[in-house]
């Protein structure tokens, strides 16, 4: 087991394919191998794409109700490489639900709160990771929170992890990223501005702002910062300067679900792979990874040659 990934607020994630999907108006989807239901949250979705890669991981975290155990016994099917260790609660793990549309590139979400979870689970938790902690190289703490935690249990589960010298990634939204780096920084950090663009508190809207944002991440101790900009394009920051990466090709904003889950995956993989360690060929490899996941309609990641093969598609441009 080389890595332990985190998901505090999972979710059975649904997705529908839906042509001219409209809003106000009655859809049927066309053919059942267009539903698709598949164990969600990102750090689940991130121990999926590592055992694509053939990495062993520990999937952690809090599942409640039927819907949790459904979630659990879909999860327990993908892979022998995905061991979990969740604490389960008795209020209902929460649903995403996901339209996709093809014809008109679009994709539509709606992500439920998750369930609140109490102190005597979070203890039992607190308790399990510690225990896997032992064994594994790399911690992934990423996604949303149950709606009665902060930023700052992020930041601890960070703390405990770098005292016992693990290497941390995390991928959450700006509300939790000062509250989780007043505790501890991670060493590679990848701010989600899915729903906007945000980070530090700051409004992102020229690349001077993203390089700025992904620049301060760096000054505060992370050793790399990571920020999509423009869907097709990525800020990457380090000591070593900035840079942005992209591709010539046009990227499918419909296939764009699970992809920085992907982008993660491989650059934890990287991680494990690489003695050298650089990371701006850590954070190329995860954008190849990502831009692979978007030929791919279904939530499926890419393998280690399908990783490869996009590595000729990635360009690099130093800003800084």
């Amino acid at each position: 087991m080389k890595v332990i990934t985190v998901t505090l607020n999972p979710a059975l994630d649904r997705e529908f394919i839906v042509e001219d999907f409209r809003v106000n108006e009655l859809h049927r989807v066309a053919h059942y191998k267009d539903i698709m239901m598949s164990p969600g949250g990102k750090g689940i979705n991130v121990s999926i794409a590592l055992a694509k890669l053939r990495v062993q991981s520990v999937a952690i975290g809090i599942l409640g109700g039927y819907i949790g155990r459904v979630l659990l016994a879909e999860l327990n099917k993908i892979s022998p490489l995905i061991s979990t260790s969740f604490v389960h609660i008795d209020q209902e793990t929460r649903e995403n639900i996901s339209v996709v549309d093809p014809k008109n590139h679009t994709l539509t979400e709606v992500n439920s709160p998750g369930p609140i979870v109490e102190k005597h689970a979070l203890d039992l938790l607190l308790k399990r990771y510690e225990i896997f902690l032992s064994r594994a190289e790399i911690v992934v703490l990423s996604g949303s929170l149950p709606p009665n935690l902060k930023g700052d249990f992020y930041g601890a589960l960070a703390k405990i992890a770098k005292q016992r010298e693990k290497r941390v990634f995390m991928e959450i939204t700006d509300e939790y990223i000062k509250p989780a780096l007043e505790i501890q920084v991670p060493d590679v950090i990848k701010p989600d501005v899915r729903e906007k663009n945000v980070v530090l508190e700051r409004e992102l809207v020229t690349l001077d702002d993203y390089i700025e944002a992904a620049t301060e991440l760096v000054k505060m101790g992370c050793k790399m910062s990571v920020i999509s900009y423009q869907v097709k394009s990525d800020v990457v920051a380090t000591n070593e300067g900035v840079w942005l990466i992209t591709t010539p090709g046009d990227v499918e904003i419909s296939n764009l679900l699970g992809a920085g889950d992907a982008y993660v995956a491989a650059m934890a993989y990287k991680m494990l792979s690489s003695p050298k360690n650089d990371l701006l060929e850590t954070a190329k490899f995860g954008y190849a990874a990502a831009l692979a996941k978007t030929r791919k309609l279904p939530k499926e990641m890419p393998d280690y040659d399908e990783i490869v093969n996009h590595l000729q598609s990635c360009q690099i441009e130093r800003l800084r």
